[in-house]
């Protein structure tokens, strides 16, 4: 086994933190800091069920040192059978998982600005990746939006490593009023932005790889799709891409994704 690849162990629940509507999980988790690239998440096995019966999340924070060694963050939208089950859970429970997996981001060689764009819950994902940006000398933006105030995620993380954030909610509870549509347009032109980076639920990348494209902007896109598994061995998370030859595939979202470009992602059959 290489530092690369993922492990499998029992974590402990170390904390449980109610974020507005979300949850914020702290495990135990020897190992896998080291292993850890922004991108990348873990899969969790649930109660009962079988080794298909597991569920990806992604990874919010690493940490190589806590009050019990080594750490992981995730938070969680305490809905449907798995998010219910992983919102209710109380410290000293202890769960099975599998990580880190996934195709991670692809970071820039040079200093470049960077406008960062998650929805909900799957801005988790864009924490890490925002401090290792503005380690490599990247000006990081970032839009985080969802439906209402209560939904947002990272908010206050991301504010150590950005420029600026940008909210909006679709509700009008804080920030603009609105979704990715409606505000990302005029922020790719405001921040000149070079590479978009973007996390969340397939509309909304859609929109995200839409609207950088019109604006001649390269992005890369972590698409939320439920992965049975989340080691590519039952082919249950399928995205239609276009490959680098243009041709049509049909790729797994745990093993060549979940990070895609957005240009290859063939929306309209996901």
């Amino acid at each position: 086994m290489t530092a690369t690849d993922p492990i499998q162990l029992v974590a402990e629940v170390v904390s449980v933190k109610r974020v507005g509507a979300l949850r914020q999980l702290t495990l135990t988790a020897p190992g896998l800091p080291e292993r850890f690239r922004p991108g990348n998440v873990v899969s969790i096995a649930l109660p009962g069920g079988t080794s298909l019966a597991r569920r990806s999340y992604w990874i919010h924070k690493v940490s190589p040192v806590g009050p019990r060694g080594a750490n992981l963050e995730l938070i969680v939208e305490p809905q449907g059978t798995s998010g219910s089950w992983l919102g209710g859970v109380e410290p000293g429970a202890r769960i099975d998982l599998i990580g880190p997996l996934g195709r991670p981001f692809a970071q820039p060689r040079d200093p470049v600005t960077c406008l960062l764009v998650g929805e909900g819950v799957d801005a988790a994902a864009l924490i890490p990746l925002a401090e290792r940006l503005r380690e490599r000398g990247c000006v990081v933006h970032v839009l985080l939006t969802a439906a209402t105030e209560s939904e947002l995620a990272g908010v206050l993380d991301v504010r150590r490593y950005a420029r600026a954030v940008h909210v909006a909610t679709r509700d009008g509870s804080l920030g603009a009023t609105g979704g990715i549509a409606d505000v990302l347009g005029d922020l790719l032109t405001r921040t000149e932005a070079d590479v978009v980076y973007a996390a969340g639920p397939p509309a909304a990348m859609h929109q995200v790889a839409r609207l950088a494209e019109d604006a001649g902007v390269w992005s890369q896109v972590g698409v939320r799709v439920d992965q049975p598994c989340g080691t590519g061995l039952c082919n249950g998370c399928p995205v239609p891409v276009a490959g680098e030859d243009g041709a049509a595939r049909v790729v797994r979202a745990c093993i060549e994704g979940p990070i895609f470009r957005g240009d290859r992602v063939r929306w309209a059959e996901l």
